[in-house]
C-alpha cells in the first residue's frame, strides 16, 4: 500500500475499507475549484463550521490520487458511514494544503 506524502500535503482516506490517497495536485484543486467556487472561500465555510457534506465529498473525489477507480458516490458514501468526526483528519490536511501550499 503506498502511503500519503505529507510534505505533498497528501491524506489517506477510508474507502469501502480500502485506504485512498488524497492528493491535491494543481489540476485536483482546479477541477474542485470550478465545481464549489474559490478554495479560499470553502476554507472560510470550514472554519466556520459551514462546510456541506457534498462539498467534502467532492473535495475528497477531486483529490482522489487515482479516481477512475472510486465513483463519486462511493467516497460520499464513505464519508457518510465515517461521520464527519473521522473525516476532519484528511479535510484539515488538504485544506491546509490549499492555504499554506508546498512548503
Amino acid at each position: 500500500m503506498t502511503r500519503p506524502n505529507p510534505l505533498r500535503g497528501e491524506a489517506t482516506l477510508m474507502i469501502e475499507g480500502a485506504a485512498h490517497i488524497l492528493r491535491p495536485s494543481f489540476s485536483a484543486l482546479v477541477a474542485a475549484e470550478e465545481e464549489l467556487g474559490p478554495l479560499f472561500a470553502l476554507v472560510e465555510r470550514a472554519g466556520a463550521g459551514e462546510l456541506r457534506l457534498g462539498e467534502m465529498a467532492a473535495l475528497f473525489w477531486h483529490c482522489l490520487a487515482a479516481p477512475e477507480r472510486v465513483s463519486r458516490e462511493t467516497v460520499g458514501a464513505a464519508v457518510l458511514a465515517q461521520g464527519l468526526a473521522a473525516c476532519a483528519a484528511p479535510l484539515r490536511v488538504l485544506l491546509s494544503q490549499i492555504l499554506k501550499g508546498a512548503g
